[in-house]
């Protein structure tokens, strides 16, 4: 199965680029492309161009967060797999950086790291709707492993800005009350990604989050694929499929 190089086996902050993953060479060539459409120097968040952008088409948002223990240049490795086309991306830095690691970031979930971490994610958009064609009512957050957890937490603390939330081996989160809004957040489709031998969210942790959400009367989708924490391109290429659904108005909760 191929996969992207997660952050514990490249710091991909010490270059300007990431470093060549064997995934991205399945992306038809298109990798150069993605990279300088990327490339943002000196800023601490980067931004995806789809290629053949069209100023009159009000585009999709896809607003990732970075894995744990890793950074905002996981992007130019992400969207080649996801699409090359359906979607303006941009990716905020971690609220905190990482104790043992340069240029490694984390999102914790104390309230102080929470709030910089929505403060982050409310600039990207900010930016990305003064330089972009977006559509205000198809934003979705995405993250994965700890950006998947404040993912969840930043969508439900505002469920009316975002169509929609997916996390990749992020369990829910737990403390200060993420539910509090739960009327509103049924409103937005969620989508849970897990890895069946996956140490960071094992399969009971996720069958408990799945009942806890339905039990709230939650809108939500399980995706499993075999292997471990590792973020591979058939996730990506899964993500496109169930956010375009959402675009084009189909039904996402089977």
């Amino acid at each position: 199965m191929n996969r992207i190089a997660t952050a514990e086996e490249s710091i991909l902050a010490q270059a300007l680029f990431p470093p060549f993953s064997p995934a991205l060479a399945l992306t038809g060539g298109h990798s150069s492309s993605a990279r300088r459409s990327i490339r943002q120097p000196g800023e601490s968040s980067a931004t995806f161009t789809p290629i053949h952008y069209e100023a009159g088409y009000a585009y999709p948002l896809l607003v990732w967060l970075h894995s744990s223990s890793g950074n905002e240049h996981e992007l130019p490795q992400v969207m080649p797999l996801v699409s090359m086309r359906n979607y303006v991306a941009v990716a905020p830095r971690g609220s905190s950086a990482h104790p043992r690691h340069a240029n490694r970031f984390q999102w914790q979930q104390s309230q102080n790291d929470i709030e910089v971490a929505e403060a982050r994610v409310a600039d990207c958009i900010a930016s990305a709707e003064r330089r972009f064609n977006i559509h205000p009512e198809r934003i979705f957050l995405v993250g994965c492993g700890g950006g998947g957890t404040m993912a969840l937490r930043i969508a439900w603390n505002e469920p009316s800005r975002f169509a929609g939330v997916v996390s990749f081996n992020g369990p829910l989160p737990k403390r200060w009350r993420p539910l509090h809004r739960v009327n509103e957040l049924r409103c937005v489709p969620c989508m849970l990604v897990s890895s069946r031998d996956s140490r960071a969210y094992p399969a009971s942790e996720v069958c408990n989050d799945l009942r806890l959400l339905h039990a709230a009367g939650c809108t939500v989708s399980l995706r499993q694929y075999p292997g471990g924490d590792d973020l591979t391109n058939n996730m990506l290429s899964d993500l496109d499929r169930w956010l375009m659904q959402l675009v084009c108005g189909g039904d996402v909760s089977r």
